[in-house]
């Protein structure tokens, strides 16, 4: 039955090197798994994408240059049908749940077993998720725990925007384009990019209608 099944194209975002011969390792016995390319960081793999498109991407979070789930939120805006699968050591929640908001479709630590990664990336690639039972755990206990404190954790995302951030914010709110944004501070269009990725991380959220809503509602502008 696997004979008749298309094959899968998959990249790995991993930069330490035992790691990465460990993943390789897993997918090896595999036929319909094809390793496409590694990638030291995030931007080295946004751009081998550039060159190389791909199915499925298995993405580290903690890397240098560029970390993982900056890195999917870059992968999501520019290639919306690659599904992007974490594989970490990381069971923190807040990186679960970024992760989740950044556009990931599944997430798994590194110590599941090979029959277990291969068919995780069988499910997202047909349109499903996966999760570490552990995880999936966690991130129901988040989102619980979430709604039952909106405002706790609103503020606690609050005291980390930067007055920078905060301008960005406000001229969102007032329906200002990135050019527009750029020329009133006197940066580039990369950097306004940059530091909206950074208020919709801290604000849990993955697109400016949200955060400025979240805004508004607080009567932070």
């Amino acid at each position: 039955m696997q004979k008749e099944m298309s094959p899968i194209s998959i990249a790995i975002a991993e930069d330490q090197p035992l790691a990465l011969q460990s993943i390789l390792k897993k997918l090896r016995n595999n036929s319909i798994l094809q390793i496409v390319f590694t990638a030291i960081n995030g931007l080295d793999l946004l751009e081998k994408l550039q060159e190389q498109m791909v199915d499925v991407v298995l993405m580290d979070i903690e890397m240098p240059i560029m970390e993982g789930i900056t890195a999917t939120h870059g992968l999501k805006e520019k290639y919306p049908d690659t599904k992007v699968l974490i594989l970490t050591t990381f069971d923190d929640d807040d990186k679960i749940f970024n992760a989740i908001l950044a556009g990931a479709s599944g997430y798994l630590l590194k110590d599941e077993s090979p029959e277990t990664i291969s068919k995780s990336i069988f499910d997202i690639h047909h349109g499903g998720a996966a999760m570490s039972p552990g995880i999936a755990l966690k991130t129901l206990n988040h989102i619980k725990h979430r709604s039952q404190n909106p405002a706790e954790q609103i503020s606690a995302s609050t005291a980390n925007l930067s007055a920078r951030e905060m301008e960005i914010l406000t001229a969102l709110k007032d329906g200002l384009a990135y050019k527009q944004i750029a020329d009133g501070l006197f940066i580039s269009e990369g950097t306004v990019r940059k530091h909206i990725e950074h208020i919709y991380r801290k604000l849990q959220v993955n697109n400016k209608v949200s955060a400025v809503n979240i805004a508004r509602a607080n009567k932070w502008l």
